[in-house]
C-alpha cells in the first residue's frame, strides 16, 4: 500500500503532520511527501519517507518544474493521496498525482472550502479534535486507521544530534541555556524584539544565560533583541532547520510565538512557553499539559488573516511581566527563585 502526503508548508504545519507519518508507516504503509523548499530538510533522507516529491516555492513556481517533479509519481500512481493542508494548491497537486483516491476534508473543514470539489472522497471531522495534530490523525480514518491522540514526531536523525550544534555550545560556554526565538513567517504573530530583551534581563536575575535563534533574513531582528537585552542575551551561532531541532533539545526553556521553530521545539520535547494572540493556542498550540501559554485574544480570535485590521498590534498588549510569569511556572521557580525584574 502506497500513500502520498501532500502537506507542502509551513514548516509548523509540516510538524504537525508527522504523527500522521509515523501512524502511517506503522500501519505498513509506504509513503511519499510532496512539500515545499522551506521544509525539505525535515522530510528529506528519512528512513519513514520513501521519496520526497519537491515543489516549486510558491514566489519562484514554474509549472513546467513542478509536473517534472511529479512525473514518478504519475508514473507508478499511489492507493491514495492524502491532502492535509485544505487548499486549492494541495488539492490540485493530490489530484495531478493520479492517486487512485485522492481524500481530504470536507468544505467545511478546509481552508479553502470549495477546494474540496477536487477530492474524490470527502471526509468530516468531529468536533472532538480541536487540535490540528488531532485533525490530521483522523484524515486516516478513510484508510482505516485510528490514531487520533498520538504524538509521535518521527525527524531525521540529524534533527537528534547536531555536530555544529555541540561545537558552537561548547565554544560559546553553553549549558542549561534559555533560548528565544523572536522570529517567524506573520509578522502579526510576532512579539516585540524588546520585548524578548527584558525577558532576557529577568532571566538573567533568575540566573540563565539566554541565547536568541533566527531563520534566514532575521539576523536584524535577533541583533535588537540582544541590543534590548542590555548584555543579557547573546546571537545564537548559526544553525539550519535540524541544527536549531538538536539545540531546541539541549535547552531549558524555549519562548516563541506561534511559529515554526516553537511547533518545533514541541515535537522534540523541549520545554515550552508560547506567546499567541490571533491563532487559537488550542488548535495549533504547545500540547504538553505542563507547557504555558501567554495569550491576548482578539475579538476576531481564531483568526488566520495575516493582515488584519481587528488584531493588528494585539501581541504589543502582552506584558514582559506576563512572560516571565509563564517562564517561572514552566522552569518551576519558587517565588524566591523569579525575583521580579
Amino acid at each position: 500500500m502506497k500513500a502520498l502526503v501532500v502537506r507542502t508548508s509551513s514548516i509548523g504545519d509540516v510538524v504537525h503532520t508527522l504523527p500522521a507519518l509515523a501512524a502511517l508507516r506503522g500501519h505498513g504503509w509506504d509513503v511519499a511527501w510532496l512539500v515545499e523548499p522551506a521544509a525539505r530538510p525535515l522530510l528529506e533522507g528519512h528512513p519513514m519517507i520513501e521519496r520526497v516529491v519537491v515543489l516549486p516555492a510558491a514566489r519562484s513556481f514554474r509549472l513546467s518544474s513542478a509536473q517534472s517533479a511529479l512525473r514518478p509519481l504519475r508514473e507508478e500512481p499511489r492507493d491514495v493521496a492524502l491532502d492535509f493542508q485544505g487548499l486549492w494548491k494541495s488539492a490540485f497537486w493530490a489530484r495531478r498525482s493520479r492517486a487512485r483516491r485522492v481524500i481530504g476534508f470536507a468544505g467545511p473543514w478546509r481552508r479553502e472550502p470549495l477546494s474540496a470539489w477536487l477530492l474524490t472522497e470527502r471526509a468530516d471531522l468531529d468536533t472532538d479534535q480541536p487540535h490540528v495534530i488531532d485533525k490530521n490523525l483522523a484524515l486516516l480514518r478513510a484508510i482505516g486507521i485510528e490514531a487520533v491522540g498520538s504524538r509521535e514526531f518521527p525527524l531525521p536523525p540529524a534533527a537528534l544530534r547536531s555536530t555544529a550544534v555541540d561545537e558552537g555550545l561548547e565554544k560559546s560556554g553553553l549549558v542549561g541555556f534559555v533560548v528565544l526565538n523572536p522570529g517567524g513567517g506573520w509578522t502579526s504573530k510576532l512579539w516585540a524584539p524588546e520585548g524578548y530583551g527584558a525577558v532576557a534581563r529577568g532571566l538573567r536575575e533568575r540566573g540563565f544565560r539566554t541565547i536568541v535563534t533566527f531563520g534566514p533574513g532575521e539576523e536584524r531582528l535577533a541583533d535588537r533583541v540582544v541590543a534590548a537585552s542590555d548584555g543579557a542575551a547573546d546571537r545564537c551561532f548559526p544553525t539550519s532547520l535540524l541544527d536549531l531541532a538538536a539545540l531546541f533539545r539541549k535547552a531549558r526553556l524555549v519562548v516563541a510565538a506561534d511559529t515554526g521553530p516553537l511547533h518545533l521545539a514541541c515535537a522534540v520535547g523541549a520545554p515550552v512557553v508560547g506567546i499567541y494572540g490571533p491563532t487559537d493556542p488550542a488548535r495549533n498550540g504547545p500540547f504538553s499539559s505542563r507547557d504555558v501559554v501567554v495569550r491576548r485574544k482578539p475579538l476576531c480570535s481564531p483568526c488566520h488573516r495575516r493582515v488584519c485590521s481587528i488584531h493588528d498590534g494585539v501581541m504589543q498588549a502582552i506584558t514582559t511581566d506576563e512572560v516571565l510569569r509563564a517562564v517561572d511556572t514552566r522552569l518551576g521557580l519558587s517565588p524566591t527563585e523569579a525575583r521580579a525584574v
